[in-house]
């Protein structure tokens, strides 16, 4: 997976894991107290997912971790190794990460948290989800045996929100277009692809729906002026990143010349933003958004590669791919924990998707 723009990706990524696995506090609760003495400690209510600052930021640490472990095992396959499991890092450290990945993902811990998500039913919707049966899609799919026993685990979690996501498009007449985690394009996106490799058919059918309901007539998207000062996500790319998850390819090329007709190589959505202040956790979203516009960049133009005819749209994405995944890499060397909690899950989501194009160029 790893690329040469960043060749260290495995052994930074799994110190930040690390770090935010065994970080307890500061940690940022969402619990909706019922009475006054209703004030249990995070470990309480999320033994699974109580680091990391917040809950949906634990739990897409947690994906990182395994996505960490199924690289270097995938990768020591490949060369033959006997021993696999610390291929891309030194043992003691895969050893760690498996051991930190081990202790939160058991049955029993599981189990709360797939309780407490049944009785919150609109509780981190839809972005702690996404990240969850991501997490468990990821396990699912792994090569090692030890981690797809965490994704059996995870399955009673993926019921609930495979019950809660069927339920909320249902009546989900509108969605949600900013560039925070309540983006409905980016979460469905997300939960479309870990559906389907969890082969959750009711759940895909819901996500597919929704997705053409709410985004397949939209046009002429305002690509200069989605930027506000706290978002991580593009919304336009976002939405544009889902559709071609659900169209096919010379569909979605013609859905995107509608959606961005206008869309120019120093055009906003596509420009490096920078951040004045670490420390602020809102702020600091600027340097995950050049990171997550990255990923989804890469994703739409490996699917405008299918498509029959040339986009215009294509080259010019392309162009933008680089210096935005250079940018927000570079926004990893910050130490500031509002940071570290979070963006190195984005970092190697948009280094898959670089991955994933490169055969395709």
């Amino acid at each position: 997976m790893e690329l040469d723009i960043f060749p260290s990706a495995a052994e930074h990524c799994a110190g930040v894991v690390l770090d935010n696995l065994g970080r307890a506090y500061p940690y940022s609760a969402h619990h909706t107290q019922r009475s006054a003495e209703d004030r249990p400690t995070p470990s309480e209510l999320h033994p699974s997912f109580y680091t990391s600052f917040d809950w949906h930021s634990c739990v897409h640490m947690h994906w990182l971790g395994v996505s960490v472990l199924n690289s270097v095992v995938a990768a020591g396959r490949e060369a033959g190794a006997a021993d696999d499991g610390g291929r891309g890092l030194d043992e003691a450290t895969a050893a760690q990460l498996r051991g930190a990945l081990g202790e939160n993902l058991t049955a029993e811990k599981l189990a709360v948290e797939a309780s407490y998500l049944a009785d919150n039913p609109s509780w981190e919707r839809p972005y702690g989800w996404a990240w969850l049966v991501r997490l468990a899609a990821a396990c699912a799919g792994s090569p090692d045996e030890e981690i797809r026993g965490w994704g059996r685990n995870l399955e009673g979690c993926v019921d609930v929100v495979a019950r809660l996501v069927e339920e909320w498009l249902a009546k989900a007449e509108y969605p949600v277009r900013h560039g925070l985690h309540t983006n409905s394009a980016f979460g469905v996106a997300l939960l479309l692809d870990a559906f389907r490799a969890l082969g959750r058919a009711d759940a895909v059918e819901a996500c597919e729906a929704a997705a053409r309901g709410w985004f397949a007539s939209d046009a002429g998207w305002a690509s200069e002026w989605e930027l506000s000062g706290q978002d991580f996500l593009s919304a336009g790319l976002s939405e544009a990143d889902l559709m071609q998850r659900v169209l096919p390819a010379d569909e979605f090329a013609a859905w995107l010349e509608r959606f961005l007709p206008a869309l120019r190589a120093d055009s906003r959505m596509l420009a490096v933003v920078g951040v004045t202040d670490e420390s602020d956790g809102y702020m600091v979203h600027l340097h995950g958004l050049n990171l997550s516009r990255a990923g989804q960049i890469a994703r739409v133009v490996r699917a405008l590669k299918g498509a029959s005819a040339a986009s215009s749209a294509e080259p010019v994405l392309a162009g933008a791919l680089e210096p935005l995944l250079r940018a927000g890499l570079a926004a990893l060397s910050s130490e500031d924990f509002m940071s570290t909690h979070w963006l190195a899950s984005f970092a190697w989501d948009a280094l898959e998707s670089m991955a994933e194009l490169t055969p395709a160029v």
